[in-house]
């Protein structure tokens, strides 16, 4: 199995068939280079090292994303039910990100994992 063909696989396992599906269609001229990159690197590449699991990578992910806070963060909140966290697990990392990167940091964070568990219903 090429990287390409790893990273898409383990990029629909984390993110949904939906999200993937809707990423690739929407690819243009502009950004086609950089989803290739992005399946082969970071989703056939980082994600699938056998070295933590997928419920260690997305909270690692949800810490980093959340202590930025880049907007991807509420991707990886809507994923994280597909590598075994929930909302307390979510919480936790929070904490961390609180603690470590700040308490705006965290705010925001949480308003945005509010929005997803609370409102959206996930």
């Amino acid at each position: 199995m090429s990287r390409y063909e790893k990273g898409m696989s383990m990029r629909r396992q984390v993110l949904g068939d939906d999200h993937v599906d809707r990423t690739t269609a929407a690819a243009s001229d502009v950004d086609r280079d950089f989803q290739r990159w992005i399946t082969e690197s970071v989703w056939g590449g980082l994600w699938s090292r056998p070295q933590i699991d997928l419920r260690e990578r997305s909270m690692v992910t949800i810490a980093i994303l959340g202590a930025l806070g880049h907007e991807e963060l509420e991707l990886h909140l809507q994923a994280a039910h597909n590598t075994g966290l929930d909302a307390e697990d979510i919480s936790e990392v929070l904490l961390h990100v609180a603690a470590y990167a700040g308490a705006p940091a965290a705010n925001r964070a949480f308003k945005t994992m509010k929005s997803i568990y609370e409102e959206g219903g996930s």
